[in-house]
């Protein structure tokens, strides 16, 4: 399905429609279209995606679980405030199971793995050329996923899966966008080099730097008021 669609079209690729629903509902989330403190409203989404609530129930109760919504009292359910300790907690996992895929993946990548990560750096450099912030999130979405893919452990695929939507979060939230690509360039640099060593030491650093940014950008938008929580 195409979750930046209006509708969830039904029966797609055989997946349920809940997830289907959910998926459409994250996307929002994720790209700002439902900016933290949005009230979401199980009759106002079930006309928007053209199902009925019934999924969108199952699918807000998801969500909740995977840290993207909260139910507060006298509001009902409304998109989290990332708080000081959830963005810690994000990016101390992050380090330790990314830092390992780049490792696995300088290991594993062939040339035709590499071109396919120029390939989507490249369309990056594209979208910031003309402007297109949605391209440049989806770009750098996509390049941290075919790294994680390339790692060629499914066991570790499968632990951060869970993180990575929370993950793109953070990434939206990175408004310097050359910074950004220049990191992502150097990781695929080290990455081709075949050096494990040299993978994972650049990895740390692209996790430190976006540590960093992502905690300065909360406090600046007012979210490091709940770090306690």
């Amino acid at each position: 399905m195409d979750p930046t669609s209006g509708s969830v079209p039904i029966g797609l690729a055989h997946t349920p429609l809940r997830d289907q629903t959910r998926d459409a509902i994250r996307q929002r989330i994720i790209d700002g279209r439902l900016p933290p403190g949005t009230r979401l409203v199980e009759r106002e989404l079930a006309a928007e995606l053209e199902v009925s609530r019934v999924p969108v129930r199952e699918a807000l109760r998801m969500l909740e679980s995977e840290g993207f919504l909260e139910v507060v009292q006298r509001r009902g359910v409304v998109v989290r405030r990332l708080s000081q300790r959830d963005v810690e907690e994000l990016f101390d996992v992050r380090q330790s199971l990314e830092v390992l895929a780049t490792r696995r993946a300088a290991e594993h990548a062939t040339p035709a793995d590499l071109a396919r990560l120029r390939e989507l750096l490249d369309q990056v450099e594209q979208a910031i050329a003309t402007g297109d912030s949605e391209g440049v999130g989806r770009g750098n979405e996509a390049f941290h996923d075919a790294l994680i893919a390339l790692s060629d452990n499914a066991l570790l695929a499968s632990m951060l899966e869970p993180l990575q939507g929370r993950l793109h979060w953070l990434f939206r939230q990175n408004q310097d966008s050359r910074q950004l690509l220049a990191e992502h360039r150097q990781l695929l640099d080290a990455v081709a080099s075949g050096d494990p060593e040299r993978a994972a030491a650049q990895a740390l650093a692209h996790v430190l730097e976006n540590r960093d940014v992502a905690l300065r950008l909360l406090f600046e938008r007012g979210g490091g008021a709940d770090s306690a929580s």
